[in-house]
């Protein structure tokens, strides 16, 4: 966020507009329509972001950050092997439900926020490759190569994360990342 001074006012403004676009994408809107749902001016909008672009750059970089320190959380919870990976793809589907089809419509044609999703998403498979590791080596997962169902189940993240496994299943994001979690926990488990 712009600015050496952050009032509770723009958190919560920041917040209001993640909401907003989670609700009802981002493309759509102008600055002045922005400033109108969120009952502030543009100058304030400003304060966010220096161009609709930013705006939504750090918007949907904001929304990240939020979901990954949740994920985080639920996961550092859990001190079984399978419980702390279903536990994390469960965090993940939960931090994609209220994304509605036109903020991931959005997300995909707008290349600030897509290379922030794919960021994301191979940050996420690694966290999984780390769950895999540490199931086999504790004995909580039979023996299987790590690596090789790591890079499974990045490849399908990568396809939920395109779309691609939305237009293949009919499946909205929070869905997939839930079908996949059965899908590796049943393949992994001892």
């Amino acid at each position: 966020m712009p600015g050496t001074t952050t009032t509770a006012r723009h958190e919560q403004l920041a917040d209001e507009l993640v909401a907003l676009f989670l609700a009802e994408g981002f493309r759509a809107f102008t600055l002045g329509q922005l400033a109108e749902r969120l009952r502030c001016s543009k100058t304030t909008l400003y304060t966010l972001g220096e161009s609709k672009e930013q705006l939504v750059g750090n918007a949907v970089i904001r929304f990240f950050r939020a979901a990954t320190v949740e994920i985080e959380r639920r996961t550092a919870g859990q001190d079984d092997a399978a419980a702390k990976l279903e536990t994390y793809f469960a965090a993940v589907a939960d931090a994609l439900r209220p994304a509605s089809d036109a903020f991931i419509a959005d997300l995909a044609a707008h290349p600030t926020a897509r290379q922030a999703y794919a960021r994301n998403t191979r940050i996420a498979a690694e966290r999984v490759r780390s769950l895999l590791d540490d199931g086999v080596a504790s004995g909580a997962f039979r023996e299987i190569d790590a690596a090789f169902v790591a890079d499974t189940a990045a490849a399908t993240m990568e396809r939920i994360q395109t779309g691609r496994v939305r237009d293949a299943t009919g499946l909205r994001h929070a869905e997939a990342y839930e079908e996949l979690s059965r899908l590796v926990l049943r393949g992994v488990r001892s």
